[in-house]
């Protein structure tokens, strides 16, 4: 078998976009402004809004920046509390303690993974018995490409009179109920790190609810220089802006998301067909007609009583195969650095990070790469493996044209 190495989300160009960087190199505008990066915010905010939306992007350098900024003119500061998934990259709740406050870390619900509203409501109620004020506001995540359940989450939002910030960095792509994920926040945060949908090399953006916002955010974005001939600062800014650069790359990505989303849609369709009746092995799935994952990255479960194998010995099976994997995010309330934070925990999190696996899901997979996967996980699997693919192979048995020939069901044999 051919053993080059499989990533597990590789950056994927698109033939445009070394176009606009030579535009940015033959004009000069390499620093963090230009017709690239203005393209670029154009751009996306196109692509986010829809008939009834008026949302506003700021291009930034990191997705880190973007929910920095937007909690920051939430005036989130010190003493203050924020609720924060706890499944999740840590970045979305170290942005919480860069302003001072503190997050308050709730746990998942079973059919999205993020953040559980039941949980939120809880965590409310009992943070205001004990400090005797509402969490500032709400982070929520949409996981691994998968929106979270954002109806009860703008109701709670608005009974509590408790702002969202919407963690999109996974989700661009997305939809929930036909509307664009990185739209439903009070403020959004989109990333472009090299491993996300479309990459501008590292970068990030700000979705904002006004015109006025967007400016505002711009204004810190730049070390919140006033509008003088000298320099004149009245407020601490930051250094966060996208340069030109990363934004051509941006430019020439854009022209190619919505196939690229379409891409990981197929890969993640593949690997479900290839798992379908495998004991033990579950892929995480759309709960129902109202969520439109982009499957950013195609993510398992693994019932090791059922399967024979934990989902750590699957990922070191694929390492020895130079196939990257990675176990899902260790919560928050699980990590050394935030012992001791409040937290509202009912286990589902912690059970996931045990038991759950991210598959390589690049734009770049062939579907040879994804029958090579699959059959190192299955390898040693009753009556599946290496053995029956070679089998099947040689029987050339036909099936469904979208499915590979690797596996078939107990029916189809």
């Amino acid at each position: 078998m051919d053993n080059k190495r499989i990533w597990l989300s590789l950056a994927q160009m698109s033939g445009h976009e070394m176009k606009y960087i030579q535009e940015a190199f033959d004009t000069n505008w390499v620093a963090p402004l230009g017709p690239n990066v203005n393209e670029f915010e154009r751009g996306l905010q196109k692509y986010l809004n829809q008939e009834f939306h008026n949302k506003h992007v700021v291009a930034l350098n990191t997705g880190t920046a973007a929910l920095h900024l937007g909690l920051l003119q939430l005036g989130i500061g010190t003493g203050d509390e924020v609720i924060c998934q706890s499944f999740t990259f840590a970045a979305t709740a170290n942005v919480i303690t860069y302003l001072g406050a503190t997050p308050v870390f709730v746990d998942s619900e079973p059919d999205t993974w993020n953040i559980s509203p039941e949980l939120i409501e809880k965590a409310i109620q009992t943070r205001l018995e004990i400090t005797g004020q509402s969490p500032k506001a709400i982070v929520y995540v949409n996981l691994y490409g998968m929106p979270a359940k954002i109806d009860e989450l703008i109701e709670i939002s608005k009974r509590y009179n408790v702002p969202l910030v919407e963690d999109a960095a996974e989700s661009l792509g997305s939809e929930y109920r036909g509307q664009k994920c990185g739209t439903f926040g009070d403020f959004s945060a989109i990333s472009f790190n090299g491993n996300k949908i479309i990459t501008t090399s590292g970068g990030g953006a700000l979705v904002c609810n006004s015109k006025e916002i967007a400016e505002k955010t711009l204004f810190y974005a730049t070390q919140a220089r006033e509008n003088e001939a000298f320099y004149q600062h009245r407020e601490i800014g930051y250094n966060y802006r996208m340069s030109n650069i990363c934004a051509g790359i941006g430019r020439g990505q854009l022209l190619v998301l919505e196939s690229f989303v379409e891409a990981r849609k197929r890969n993640h369709k593949l690997y479900a067909q290839l798992f379908d009746n495998i004991r033990g092995i579950t892929v995480h799935e759309n709960p129902n007609s109202k969520f439109n994952s982009n499957f950013w990255l195609t993510t398992i479960l693994v019932d090791s009583k059922k399967f024979g194998k934990t989902s750590d010995e699957i990922r070191l099976a694929l390492e020895k195969e130079n196939i990257e994997s990675r176990p899902l995010w260790k919560p928050m309330h699980m990590q050394p650095v935030f012992k001791g934070f409040p937290a509202f925990v009912n286990g589902i999190s912690q059970d996931l990070f045990s038991t759950g696996l991210c598959l390589p899901s690049g734009v770049g997979l062939s579907v040879p790469d994804i029958e090579k996967i699959v059959s190192v996980i299955l390898q040693d699997y009753p009556p599946y493996g290496f053995n029956e693919y070679n089998r099947l192979k040689d029987l050339k048995v036909r099936v469904k044209p979208e499915v590979s020939t690797l596996f078939l069901n107990k029916k189809d044999k």
